[in-house]
């Protein structure tokens, strides 16, 4: 009888360590509402962000506004990424990229990618609710790229005056990549609670 006990407390603190708390913001600026997850001791927004700041550079993925609203964002320079994040969020760093990495472990990308939305075999298991999507990107001479196939997240971190870190996730991969790209490139933004 202790024994069936001691193992149906363990099966529920198992069960416990690995729920997620979900939530939702709701942005005061335009009114949109955003998931959240909790996924270690972090708050991320379970969505990428679509707001539409006053300034700066911001695209729809082939200036189509359709794919905002299918949920893939805005895809924004790193100086405009910077400074979207609503009032109690911001850009994660490299190092809370790296924190929620550690946190999912082994083949991050396919934890961390949405069941839906990626090309050929590409859906992830989504195992903590981060749903994350490929947004693709835009380049500096205005070509947009990789929609459906692969995202990219802007991260607060320089790497140089002219480049910052990001995380990248592939359609054909199970592993993410985090490197740095020139600043004038347009990536999707996940925020994280302050």
């Amino acid at each position: 009888m202790k024994r069936i006990s001691f193992l149906s407390i363990a099966l529920i603190l198992v069960i416990n360590l690995n729920a997620q708390q979900t939530g939702s913001l709701e942005d005061p600026r335009d009114g949109k509402t955003y998931k959240t997850v909790e996924i270690g001791n972090q708050v991320w927004m379970a969505e990428n962000l679509a707001y539409e700041p006053s300034g700066g550079n911001y695209w729809a993925y082939d200036n189509n506004s359709g794919n905002v609203m299918a949920k893939y964002g805005y895809l924004y320079d790193w100086q405009t990424a910077m400074n979207v994040c609503p009032t109690g969020w911001h850009l994660p760093s490299d190092d809370e990229w790296t924190q929620l990495i550690d946190n999912v472990g082994r083949y991050a990308a396919t934890n961390l990618k949405a069941k839906s939305g990626w090309t050929y075999t590409g859906n992830g298991i989504d195992k903590y609710g981060f749903s994350a999507l490929p947004g693709g990107f835009r380049n500096p001479g205005g070509r947009f790229n990789r929609f459906g196939h692969q995202g990219f997240w802007w991260s607060s971190t320089e790497h140089s005056t002219d480049s910052a870190w990001y995380l990248g996730i592939a359609s054909s991969g199970i592993h993410e990549t985090r490197y740095y790209n020139p600043k004038h490139w347009g990536f999707s933004v996940r925020c994280v609670r302050d």
